[in-house]
């Protein structure tokens, strides 16, 4: 259990890096290929975002770390429902757009892939 949980923590640092970095290669090591990610739209409908799309939102933007911008990221929770599920929680930040992410992960046969992420935004 101890390895799994480095394991996880070790997933969700490369994760932090990736966005800090924009790095979307990055990324891709830590989000499984059928990941999508979710958010309550503008209109009131469900935003769902493929993985693809959302990594080429990422190449397209300037990082923080170009822009010399100090991090705001840290892991809140992590909650382990069995020996191949995880939840975990995550505050980060591309500023001026302040995260509060939610990923779901599962232990595959390459190891812990994040399948999932619904976040909340906040502009500061």
């Amino acid at each position: 259990m101890a390895d799994d949980i480095a394991a996880i923590h070790q997933v969700l640092g490369t994760y932090l890096d990736g966005l800090h970095e924009g790095d979307a290669d990055k990324l891709g090591r830590v989000f499984h290929e059928c990941a999508h990610l979710f958010a309550p739209g503008e209109d009131g409908a469900l935003l769902d975002l493929p993985r693809a799309q959302w990594f080429d939102m990422v190449r397209s933007r300037p990082s923080p770390r170009s822009r010399d911008l100090p991090r705001h990221d840290f892991v809140v929770t992590i909650d382990r429902s069995g020996p191949a599920t995880a939840f975990a929680k995550l505050h980060c930040a591309v500023p001026p757009r302040f995260f509060t992410d939610y990923l779901t992960l599962v232990k595959l046969a390459e190891g812990w892939r994040i399948v999932s992420k619904t976040y909340h935004t906040d502009m500061r």
